[in-house]
């Protein structure tokens, strides 16, 4: 079987094509980053019109990559949510218009879904069943995963998410969009020590996250330093706030996840969504889960972050199970996992 996945959740636009038995043949994205720069974030509208522009010329690029013509494309899977209504809404129509022109069944898929299962496309996939932790811009929920299908929400922040954290902290620091890998970045050249941010909601029992007030923190702290040290602060030293905020969030997300395994005696860990791509994130939890004979998975870097890949093979797997959806079609802008 051969499914064409289509992804328009937010600012990324994304085509791809997965065989069941020779995997992934072909994928495009275009990323919105440019186009939204100039605003410091996603201007919903905007991102609606390009998603307009650039689906269809993306899923002719896919097909031509893949040499697969329409008629040898067995089934549509399209992003239905959770995301942005206008942009879920290009995807949803252009993707059910497909299937129902090519005769063929059509499926929504649930975009935390796809991140959960994005490491499915590597050769060493994770065996199931598996502890998750979505962590990206939207969303930071811990999830038992014990079967495809079979979701269980252990915690999730009660406020920001992790990456609209590290964004927002960007934002602070005076560094350009998008913020997170920027920071990031700028951590690199930090001191350890220097300063030293709280790991909220460590210090009692649960899986639940916070992460508003780490970003509080930072403003307070920053604010002092420019107090003691004037105004533009020394890089050096917005380098070391960058790290502080950091490592705050890396081993808080650790101690969760640490959590979250003993909870469930599960033995493998997967890091999904845009900031699993975090180099210091990823090494930090796999030296302290390899201590206790957990194993960590993550998807490739190009598939942490939005992208149609995920959607086909997510796409594929429910419509082995036998799903697919009628011919009416409906974005969720908000979609519990």
């Amino acid at each position: 079987m051969i499914v064409l996945g289509i992804e328009t959740s937010c600012d990324e636009t994304a085509a791809a094509l997965y065989h069941s038995e020779q995997g992934l043949l072909a994928h495009q994205l275009h990323s919105q980053i440019p186009l939204h720069a100039a605003y410091g974030g996603v201007v919903p509208e905007l991102a609606s019109r390009d998603h307009i522009r650039k689906t269809l010329p993306l899923i002719r690029a896919t097909l031509a990559a893949a040499d697969c013509l329409p008629q040898q494309v067995d089934a549509v899977a399209y992003t239905a949510g959770p995301g942005l209504v206008g942009a879920l809404l290009v995807g949803a129509a252009i993707g059910r218009s497909l299937a129902w022109s090519w005769g063929k069944p059509a499926i929504g898929v649930h975009h935390l879904e796809g991140h959960l299962l994005a490491p499915m496309l590597e050769e060493n996939p994770p065996p199931l069943p598996f502890v998750a932790l979505l962590v990206s811009g939207g969303h930071t929920q811990l999830v038992d995963v014990r079967a495809i299908g079979d979701y269980q929400l252990l915690g999730e922040s009660v406020d920001d998410a992790a990456g609209e954290a590290f964004d927002k902290t960007a934002k602070l620091l005076g560094l350009p969009y998008p913020g997170g890998p920027q920071l990031s970045r700028l951590a690199q050249q930090g001191h350890p020590g220097r300063y030293r941010f709280p790991r909220p909601m460590t210090d009692r029992p649960g899986l639940d996250l916070s992460f508003s007030g780490l970003k509080t923190f930072a403003l307070n702290t920053l604010r002092q330093a420019e107090s003691e040290h004037g105004t533009p602060l020394p890089q050096q030293l917005r380098a070391d706030i960058a790290l502080a905020f950091e490592q705050a969030v890396v081993e808080t997300l650790i101690i969760k996840c640490r959590r979250a395994l003993h909870a469930t005696g599960h033995r493998h860990l997967v890091l999904a969504g845009g900031v699993s791509a975090n180099q210091r994130l990823r090494q930090g939890m796999a030296e302290v889960l390899a201590k206790e004979g957990v194993t960590t998975h993550y998807p490739r870097p190009e598939f942490c972050t939005d992208n149609a890949a995920m959607i086909a093979y997510a796409g594929w797997q429910r419509l082995r199970l036998g799903e697919s959806e009628p011919l009416s079609f409906k974005a969720k802008p908000r979609w519990a996992i």
